[in-house]
């Protein structure tokens, strides 16, 4: 098979594992094979929805009786959003004044990471509160919303929108884990970014909405305590350390241009500490799940990056590294072992305790996605 044939079949793979793993009420599972995984994030359908959109702009695709498959898919994950914060407003608005008394969260009224596809929060034992899923689902939404032509918004999907604004304005310096559920104790730059790409995009949905003065203050508290003493964006505040998702910050989220000089030098530390040569890209040097592998969606999430600032060769050298993971059926998954930043023992023991790494990862198509479209020129499948 040449390379524009795999191109192509992984491709077609990516949409077929997409649209066959959203749940009756528009909830997308992160993986269909695994259990922890049974569930759907904001975060990982934010970017699932948001591939949907850019492919739909290509053109239409025929999938279970619809000939507007992409649109209609990420419209149902953006209802299922709004449903299940809606429906959660009573405890939302508890967090608002907590907040704004300058009291911490009660967990229990808080927004979590993850719900069942019924819209249930799942079991108690997982660190849910995060922030950084809320603020990607609006910008995704938003680019939602200018690719569908579709203004006015549904009623719900403003009240949906502006009560997450008001919770992530609320909320933004208040520790929660990051998007890899740890360091629950810390606030993440990459987090401020995902709040600050929302809390823009709420604005773009909600005309009256105005966080002008919250996102000003955001990127001043990044630029001043979000930075490790070699002047790149630190992985949390206070931690000379840097993360792969400190990519976001600039793609898509957009709180520093991706040619600013703190990300030009973030993604150089990224480079030179977390891609392992010929092959994906680690999520931070003290990573053990699963033995620290290197993952796909980040190989993926940095090669759009690179075509973000024009260094075409280094996209393509990593879009080519994922499809060669793909398996026989053009699967991709989270991550691969090897090479591995822990050793083989944390890999055995995460295997006995979980099972396999998540193949297919729904994340890993929708990045997939983004990468090809991102990239220009002959779209595969097309």
């Amino acid at each position: 098979m040449n390379d524009r044939a795999r191109s192509q079949r992984i491709y077609q793979r990516s949409l077929a594992v997409i649209l066959e793993n959203q749940q009756p009420g528009g909830a997308y599972l992160a993986c269909p094979t695994m259990p922890d995984y049974q569930f759907s994030w904001f975060r990982d359908g934010a970017y699932i929805a948001y591939a949907l959109a850019l492919d739909a702009q290509a053109g239409d695709i025929f999938h279970a009786g619809s000939m507007a498959a992409q649109i209609e898919s990420a419209r149902e994950f953006h209802d299922w959003c709004a449903r299940v914060i809606n429906d959660r407003a009573e405890a939302v608005e508890r967090s608002i004044e907590r907040a704004a008394r300058g009291e911490p969260p009660v967990l229990a009224d808080t927004l979590n990471a993850r719900y069942r596809a019924n819209g249930h929060a799942g079991p108690d034992d997982w660190p849910e509160f995060q922030l950084d899923g809320v603020g990607t689902w609006l910008w995704s939404l938003a680019e939602y919303a200018d690719r569908a032509h579709m203004p006015p918004l549904p009623l719900a999907w403003e009240r949906a929108i502006t009560l997450a604004a008001r919770y992530l304005a609320a909320m933004w310096q208040v520790p929660c884990y990051d998007c890899w559920e740890e360091r629950g104790g810390d606030i993440h730059v990459s987090t401020l970014g995902a709040i600050y790409a929302g809390l823009v995009a709420s604005s773009r949905l909600v005309p009256s909405l105005n966080w002008d003065d919250t996102t000003a203050a955001i990127r001043r508290f990044v630029l001043a305590q979000g930075l490790t003493p070699g002047g790149e964006l630190a992985k949390s505040v206070g931690l000379d350390m840097v993360d792969a998702n400190l990519i976001g910050v600039a793609v898509p989220h957009r709180l520093l241009e991706p040619d600013d000089p703190v990300m030009r030098r973030t993604v150089a530390r990224i480079e030179r500490e977390l891609h392992a040569p010929g092959s994906g890209i680690h999520r931070h040097l003290e990573d053990v799940y699963y033995g620290g592998g290197a993952w796909v969606l980040l190989a993926l999430w940095l090669a759009w990056y690179y075509l973000e600032v024009g260094e075409r060769q280094r996209a393509d050298d990593l879009i080519a590294w994922a499809e060669s993971r793909a398996d026989a059926d053009g699967n991709l998954p989270e991550q691969v072992p090897d090479p591995m930043l822990a050793s083989a023992w944390h890999y055995d023991d995460w295997v006995r305790r979980r099972g396999p790494i998540a193949q297919p990862l729904v994340w890993s198509h929708a990045q997939y996605i983004i990468a090809r479209r991102k990239g220009g020129g002959a779209q595969p499948g097309r």
